[in-house]
């Protein structure tokens, strides 16, 4: 998946958390001040254009790539 088709991840979901190496960005998808679709964008995909890993759906929230603390958060383990 490449940077074009990365906002449809998006369709139907209200949380984002993207791993940025230690830290986590937390987006709310449904808040007035939700940050643009260039933004978010470039939370989601790396610098050579292509979707990050691991992406997931878990329930109405998209996770992007690997933090061993916030997948920890996410799935209650």
């Amino acid at each position: 998946m490449v940077a074009d088709e990365a906002l449809t991840l998006l369709e139907g979901m209200t949380e984002l958390r993207v791993a940025k190496g230690r830290k986590v960005v937390r987006v709310d998808l449904s808040a007035a001040d939700r940050p643009p679709d260039s933004e978010l964008v470039k939370l989601m995909v790396s610098r050579w254009g292509k979707l990050r890993a691991p992406t997931m759906k878990v329930g109405t929230m998209l996770v992007v790539g690997f933090n061993q603390e916030m997948l920890a958060s996410v799935f209650g383990t």
